[in-house]
């Protein structure tokens, strides 16, 4: 047994057979269904079984299906930054994360149409416990990240993780995509979270920071939705947070979140892929202990993807809402304002404050971070 056969995606020659298990699987019927609404059954599991690798499955069956579903939910996809990059290197890919499936299959799309490496992606193994599920995200090139593990098996999984994806960066050239902390941003902060690094590092030995992650090619990526289809349903778990509860998901969310994330109105969607880390990690001061260093790492993400994240008229309404003033009011029309508002109405009870609060500072989070936020300085 390979030691990273529990995480990882599938081989090419596991494609085909894997496929054929879930071909007339009810959800991939209507997944098939609503990615080629004019064919007839028959017509995708004829094609089913020529596909023999995830390029195959990637590019005649999966990029098609996001291309739907931005089709549907979605008035314009734009990327900037893709075209700086070398079409034959492997990156390591880190981004804001806000929608549990979209985030990296945009990415992948964004890659595929710039004709660069497409990226390996982790994702929880809570997301994709139902067989289908898991079967699905490893034929997208999609590996396990163990959750809920105690502190021991915790560290252990750690290792086996960072491992892995070193192997795909540095000997398969593979690109890996990870979001900077486990979990959605929920509240609108995007932050990095050091324990992300710290994760890679345990793959660094003795070799100083700054000179492992230059060579892993980080490049932080910006991903912004105008419209969060899924952000009433964030709201409980903020509620909760701010009264200093402990939030317990209902049976199904993440599977209702995935649902709402992908065929939920979005309006606009904007990714842009930033500069590669790399001289910014030759200013990391030697005096920085380890965490230290973690830490000014993650600062230096954190930056490029506030300093690159597209604002929309949503954030600047929100902040003004927020604030009781109009001093953005240039940034957007009065018809924006009133449809933004028709939409806060609609999905909450603007009678609970904190429930109005939280929703607007969901939005206006991106604005306020990034006129906040100065360049890290060493």
């Amino acid at each position: 047994m390979n030691q990273f056969d529990a995480i990882r995606s599938y081989y090419d020659n596991e494609v085909n057979d894997a496929l054929k298990t879930i071909a007339d699987h009810p959800m991939m019927n209507s997944l098939m269904q609503f990615t080629f609404p004019e064919s007839k059954e028959c017509f995708w599991l004829e094609e089913f079984k020529k596909i023999n690798t995830v390029h195959d499955f990637q590019h005649q069956f999966i990029s098609k299906t996001i291309r739907q579903i931005l089709k549907e939910s979605c008035e314009d996809f734009t990327t900037s930054g893709f075209e700086k990059l070398d079409k034959n290197t492997s990156y390591l890919y880190i981004s804001n994360h806000r929608d549990i499936v979209l985030d990296t299959c945009l990415l992948n799309l964004a890659l595929m149409d710039s004709g660069c490496i497409m990226t390996s992606s982790a994702i929880g193994d809570n997301l994709v416990k139902k067989d289908f599920l898991q079967k699905i995200a490893k034929l997208n090139r999609n590996f396990l990240v163990r959750r809920g593990l105690p502190v021991r098996s915790q560290l252990e999984s750690s290792t086996l993780l960072s491992q892995y994806i070193c192997k795909l960066l540095k000997e398969d050239n593979r690109s890996v995509w990870i979001a900077q902390k486990e979990g959605r941003t929920k509240d609108g902060d995007d932050r990095t979270n050091p324990g992300v690094l710290k994760m890679l590092a345990l793959n660094a030995d003795k070799e100083p920071l700054y000179s492992f992650f230059k060579k892993l090619k980080i490049v932080p990526v910006s991903i912004s939705y105008e419209l969060d289809p899924t952000d009433v349903l964030k709201m409980p778990q903020l509620i909760a947070q701010s009264k200093n509860e402990k939030y317990i998901k209902a049976d199904n969310e993440d599977f209702t979140s995935i649902l709402q994330g992908v065929l939920g109105q979005k309006k606009r969607i904007h990714l842009h892929a930033g500069e590669v880390l790399d001289h910014e990690l030759d200013l990391l001061p030697a005096s920085q202990n380890k965490n230290q260093q973690l830490q000014s790492i993650a600062k230096i993400i954190d930056h490029s993807i506030l300093k690159n994240y597209k604002l929309w008229p949503s954030q600047f309404i929100a902040k003004d809402l927020l604030e009781g003033k109009i001093s953005s009011s240039s940034k957007y029309t009065e018809e924006e304002k009133n449809f933004f508002l028709s939409r806060l109405e609609s999905r909450i009870d603007k009678s609970d404050t904190a429930l109005k609060n939280n929703f607007l500072l969901m939005y206006a989070k991106p604005l306020l971070n990034m006129t906040a936020s100065p360049k890290p300085n060493y």
